[in-house]
C-alpha cells in the first residue's frame, strides 16, 4: 500500500489504519466514475491486506464529497443504461470485512452523503453539512439511501431529510444520530484515526467481520433467526484461536495479538 500521493484518492498508512482521502478539493471532491474506480480499488486492496485492520475515509480541503460531479450529471439524461451501469456495485464499501470509519469534514451531499452512510461509523465536525439533494435535482433516492436512512435516523426523520433535501449541520446530525461522534474540525481526522487504531489493536478482526455481517443480516430477519445464527457463530468462535488470545490477554493484562483475516475468513461478499 503506497504512501505516495495518488490521483483522485490519496492513501496514508498510520500503523494498522489506512487513511483514505478523496482528493478533488477544487471540486469539493465531487464524485466521478474515475474517482469511484480508484476509491473502490483502494478499498478492495485494503480489505485484502492482512496488515490493514481499519480504514478511515475523509475529504481533502473544505468538503467530504459534494455528490455527483455536475458535469457528469448534466450528461446523465442522455446516457443509456449501459453507460450508467458500473462494473462494481455502488454499495461496495458495505461489503468490506474491515471496519470503515468516515471523518466528514465538510459537505456530504447526495452521493457524498450515501458514501458516508456506507461507512460503519461516522465522525463529523460542527462544520460538516449533510443533505440528500436528490429532490432538488429531479432524481430518485439513489443507491439504497431510502433503505439506510430510516434504519439510522428513523422513518419520519428520513422522510424529512429526503423530501426536503435541506441542509443539516454537524451538531444536528449528531443530535439525530446521523453521525456517531462530533469532534472539533482541527481534531477530526486524528480522532477518527485514533478510534480506528483502537479497533485495529484491541479487537479481533474475525469478530469484527463476523459482527458486521450479523448486523447487516439482522436488519431483514426475525429475532429467532438472529439468535439461531448467533448460536452457530458462537460455537465456531469457541473453536477459534481468538477466544484463547482474548482471554489470555485480559488475564495477563496485556494488549491482545489477534490473527489477521485470511481469504477464507468471514466475508461480506457471501451475503
Amino acid at each position: 500500500m503506497s504512501n505516495l500521493t495518488q490521483q483522485l484518492v490519496r492513501t496514508e498508512r498510520r500503523g494498522a489504519v489506512l487513511l483514505v482521502t478523496l482528493d478533488r478539493p477544487e471540486r469539493l471532491n465531487a464524485w466521478t466514475d474515475a474517482l469511484e474506480d480508484r476509491y473502490f480499488d483502494v478499498l478492495e486492496d485494503a480489505d485484502a491486506d492482512p496488515d490493514v485492520r481499519a480504514i478511515v475515509v475523509t475529504g481533502a480541503g473544505r468538503g467530504f464529497c459534494a455528490g455527483a460531479d455536475m458535469d457528469d450529471l448534466a450528461g446523465a439524461s442522455s446516457a443509456s443504461d449501459a453507460d450508467i451501469d458500473r462494473p462494481r456495485p455502488r454499495h461496495l464499501p458495505m461489503t468490506l470485512r474491515t471496519p470503515l470509519v468516515a471523518a466528514v469534514n465538510g459537505a456530504a451531499a447526495g452521493l457524498g452523503l450515501v458514501e458516508a452512510l456506507y461507512c460503519d461509523v461516522r465522525f463529523a465536525s460542527p462544520d460538516a453539512v449533510f443533505l440528500t439533494a436528490f429532490v432538488r435535482r429531479g432524481l430518485a433516492a439513489e443507491y439504497g439511501v431510502s433503505w439506510l436512512l430510516p434504519r439510522i435516523v428513523g422513518r419520519s426523520r428520513a422522510h424529512d431529510l429526503l423530501l426536503s433535501g435541506r441542509r443539516v449541520g454537524g451538531e444536528e446530525a449528531y443530535r439525530i444520530g446521523l453521525v456517531d461522534h462530533l469532534v472539533p474540525a482541527d481534531e477530526l481526522v486524528d480522532a477518527a484515526v485514533a478510534y480506528a487504531a483502537d479497533l485495529a489493536t484491541a479487537c479481533s478482526p474475525w469478530s469484527m467481520a463476523t459482527i458486521k455481517r450479523q448486523v447487516d443480516l439482522d436488519g431483514d430477519r426475525g429475532f429467532e433467526a438472529s439468535v439461531e445464527d448467533a448460536d452457530t457463530l458462537m460455537r465456531a468462535s469457541f473453536r477459534g484461536a481468538d477466544i484463547a488470545e482474548g482471554v489470555a490477554s485480559f488475564t495477563e493484562r496485556r494488549p491482545p495479538v489477534f490473527a489477521p483475516l485470511t481469504t477464507s475468513s468471514t466475508s461480506h461478499k457471501e451475503i
